[in-house]
């Protein structure tokens, strides 16, 4: 053992070998360093000792508490490490994997399948022929059907009479049947200019002996867009296709220039905007009333960006929010509104006056803004959706047994009580919750209570959320009418979603607006069984020439609930 009572020395020598330089009475010895970390080693000194660490001397009498850091540092870094697996599985799951959070009963025990449905004692099945065929219905193209009032058209071929002799007797020969084969035809949109022509009539006999001469001229529908060749059809189909379809204005303009219409987006845009603010506006304002005069409501919100508004950078976050009917109403009314930000002002300022129950998500902005007046409902697919991001963490062969499996057997079995009281009045179902799914309720927060997972792993967060969302998931019991979760309004936003990753972002606010009146009117109509399109050419048609700008009472012929496709005018005189 080397011995040397020049610690400069000694510290540039060891350094590189990887060495521990340690001081005593006795001098500098060298000690190897697996036998310094064993804390047995250091319990026995019983001089004061010193070590070389990061480049200075540090007392051994100090050690432990460096090492209990390192500890508690290395358990950091590993929780970190698990937290960011956690997360990239998640995200690989969310880009690659299922969206459907749905899973069999039986998911977690598939291994154990033939031990769980054996049945000894059950008697074996006999044996018999089954002879089963499914006929095709005349008009039924594999599964598919296609309705009884679509149009038909026949074409028939058959033989010249001069081709009708017998080629063994001469004899015209006669008809004994015929062979039919049926097509889907589908016609691709085309182009139609309609020219309306209005005749001026004048008395001619007047005009040679009276003072006056009487005018008569015929009426004529009033335009959709003054001084505009915008029909009622064409502003309909651009809506349809970038609202329903998913089709930007920019794919639209490619498409009718290959049919030889050179129509720009920045003129679909100013017939949809124009269109929006002269015929729509009416009728969501109306169905705003008469949605802020329901008792159960469902809320949600999602990102908008909008490029060009005043005072904001074009990637700062707009948002478009959605409010809806509840599954008790009977007139569904879906309305979208723009605004800039997520503040729950926006609700506030949007359901002024409501009163009742309103089914949302976890943001806080609803609780802290909206008046004693509302009630907020918590949404169980969210506690549902984060226990199933806790499972889908755990690897496969693992996760039979673990907390985050308990936790979605117990909800499961609550979601599965909800499905079977779907058939109840709401008195009844009110009755049933208290009897059947409170005591499921509560015997689920006593267990998450009871957990012990790190509070920032996947399933530390799920129980988090749970917990904490208590006040709010519970209110689902206190009315009959009330839902178990806030799909209903997540359902709403997923048609604008998807439309929105299509056309990405909305040019002005005045664009933002636009579309989230088109989609209120589209969604709202989809919600009570009315095409889209036949509803908005409805609009179009008949608002101009009702005159609902200045005559207000006529917006409720408008309505969805009131479409009468019989009373649209036509398209030309």
């Amino acid at each position: 053992m080397k011995v040397c009572h020049r610690p400069a020395r000694i510290a540039r020598f060891f350094r590189g070998i990887k060495r521990r330089i340690y001081c005593c009475p006795s001098g500098w010895n060298c000690i190897n360093r697996q036998e310094v970390l064993k804390r047995k080693f250091l319990d026995t000194l019983d001089f004061p000792a010193f070590f070389w660490y990061n480049g200075g001397m540090v007392e051994t009498k100090n050690f432990p508490q460096i090492l209990a850091e390192k500890e508690q540092e290395i358990t950091a870094l590993r929780q970190q490490v698990d937290w960011l697996t956690d997360q990239l599985k998640l995200a690989g799951r969310r880009q690659f994997g299922a969206s459907s959070e749905k899973m069999p009963p039986d998911q977690l025990s598939l291994f154990n399948e033939t031990e769980a449905l054996a049945n000894s004692a059950a008697p074996e099945p006999e044996l018999e022929e089954i002879k089963s065929y499914r006929r095709r219905k005349a008009g039924q193209i594999g599964t598919d059907r296609l309705p009884e009032d679509l149009p038909v058209e026949v074409i028939e071929y058959d033989i010249p009479a001069a081709e009708r002799a017998c080629p063994c007797c001469g004899e015209e020969m006669r008809d004994i049947g015929c062979e039919t084969r049926e097509e889907l035809k589908l016609v691709p949109a085309k182009a139609v200019l309609l020219r309306h022509v209005s005749h001026t009539y004048a008395c001619g006999h007047c005009n040679q002996n009276a003072d006056k001469t009487p005018v008569v001229k015929a009426p004529m529908p009033k335009p959709v867009i003054k001084g505009s060749f915008a029909s009622p059809e064409a502003i309909a189909h651009i809506a349809c296709e970038k609202y329903v379809m998913g089709s930007p204005l920019y794919r639209q303009e490619a498409d009718w220039d290959r049919k030889g219409i050179p129509l720009s987006r920045q003129t679909m845009a100013n017939w949809l905007i124009r269109a929006a603010n002269d015929w729509l506006l009416p009728i969501y304002s109306v169905m705003q009333a008469e949605l802020r005069r329901r008792q159960v409501l469902h809320a949600d919100e999602s990102e908008l960006q909008v490029l060009r508004e005043d005072g904001r950078a074009a990637h700062n976050k707009s948002y478009m929010w959605v409010y809806r009917t509840s599954g008790d109403a009977k007139h569904a009314i879906v309305l979208y509104d723009y605004q800039p930000s997520r503040s729950g002002d926006c609700a506030k300022n949007f359901l002024e006056g409501f009163q009742g129950y309103l089914h949302t998500d976890g943001h806080a902005g609803y609780r802290a803004k909206l008046p004693d007046t509302v009630t907020i409902v918590g949404c169980w697919a969210h506690v549902r959706r984060r226990f199933n991001d806790a499972l889908q963490v755990i690897p496969t062969k693992s996760r039979k047994g673990s907390s985050a499996a308990e936790a979605i057997h117990q909800l499961g079995q609550i979601y599965k009580l909800e499905d079977e009281f779907s058939e109840y009045s709401p008195e009844d179902r009110y009755e049933a919750r208290q009897t059947h799914t409170k005591p499921l309720l509560e015997a689920l927060f006593t267990w998450c209570a009871q957990q012990t997972a790190l509070p920032k792993s996947v399933l530390g967060k799920a129980i988090k959320y749970c917990l904490e969302q208590r006040f709010w998931l519970e209110h689902f019991l206190l009315d009959g009418r009330l839902e178990i979760d806030n799909n209903r309004a997540e359902r709403s936003v997923k048609p604008y979603v998807i439309g929105r990753k299509n056309w990405l972002f909305s040019n002005t606010p005045a664009g933002a607006r636009t579309t989230a009146m088109l989609y209120s009117i589209i969604e709202t109509a989809k919600e009570n069984q009315i095409d889209p399109f036949s509803y908005l050419v409805y609009i179009f048609r008949n608002a101009p020439n009702w005159d609902i700008q200045n005559h207000p009472e006529a917006v409720d012929r408008l309505l969805p609930w009131n479409y009468d496709q019989s009373s649209v005018l036509p398209a030309a005189c």
